[in-house]
């Protein structure tokens, strides 16, 4: 990750996945890349070749709020995608230093654990999975690098297997980080976990390049569990104010579906530890 070249890297990226005929513009000429052309982007954004060129080599990162609103609508952005460009074009100060070793809101725990029905567990900043209840434990048993929502989707051989839609959910997981990078492009660890990912996973790269940008929302998930089958769940995601970059996500069953009675049965596998 080039932080100078971040706001240059996106634009690129989504001129290149622009589909021609949806701007009204013309063909001419054979193209070598997909998506629109420099000059077609200033143009219908109203600048000058020159200045889109300068944004797009990172020598010019500080654009007015007219030219990102114009580029928003040449690029025909999504509203996600819209809030990334302006965070990349104007980022936030970071009001203290970040530390690697995330604690966890004492909040949030607790909340943990009343959730006894249905699988949760906490995330960090960096897509780590910093706590679990116990039939989140019993998930993703035996998945390797499961101590990360990222090395587990992508570095973890059984990977295609528990994520059913693994190609959907490989995308989404990557457009969450590209989110989670628009908000505070000094982050000194998220680089060092993109090298990681991107040595090791040349699916990780193609799909990073592509620059996808998606918050954290509701979420339809489909997993295969080896012992119970297929499970359909809702992610309700739930952001602590005590702890930034912290969330509980809650995986829900269908009242009456196949995949209630597959949680069921996945909970009778793992019961309840009484405490002492």
């Amino acid at each position: 990750m080039d932080r100078k070249r971040l706001l240059g890297d996106f634009l690129r990226a989504r001129r290149e996945a622009v589909n021609l005929e949806d701007t009204g513009l013309t063909c001419i000429g054979r193209r070598r890349t997909p998506g629109l052309r420099r000059e077609e982007v200033a143009m219908l954004a109203g600048v000058s070749n020159d200045y889109y060129v300068r944004l797009e080599q990172g020598r010019e990162r500080r654009p007015s709020e007219q030219v990102l609103n114009a580029l928003a609508r040449a690029l025909r952005l999504d509203d996600a995608a819209t809030e990334h460009l302006y965070e990349l074009a104007y980022p936030r100060p970071r009001p203290r230093p970040v530390c690697r070793e995330e604690q966890v809101s004492r909040r949030l725990l607790h909340l943990l654990r009343l959730c006894d029905a249905a699988p949760a567990f906490i995330v960090g900043r960096w897509m780590d999975m910093l706590a679990t209840n116990r039939l989140a434990d019993a998930l993703c048993d035996g998945l390797d690098h499961n101590d990360n929502l990222l090395r587990m989707c992508f570095l973890s051989p059984q990977a295609p297997t528990f994520f059913p839609e693994w190609e959907a959910a490989a995308a989404t997981k990557v457009a969450q980080l590209r989110a989670i990078a628009g908000t505070d492009p000094e982050d000194p660890f998220l680089p060092l976990l993109v090298d990681e990912l991107s040595d090791q996973s040349a699916d990780f790269m193609r799909l990073w390049a592509r620059h996808d940008v998606l918050p954290r929302q509701v979420e339809r998930k489909h997993f295969y569990h080896p012992l119970v089958g297929d499970l359909m769940f809702s992610y309700e995601t739930f952001t602590a104010k005590s702890a930034p970059g912290q969330q509980l996500v809650v995986c829900q069953a269908e009242p009456g579906s196949a995949s209630e009675d597959a949680l069921a049965a996945l909970a009778r596998l793992r019961p309840a530890v009484t405490p002492p």
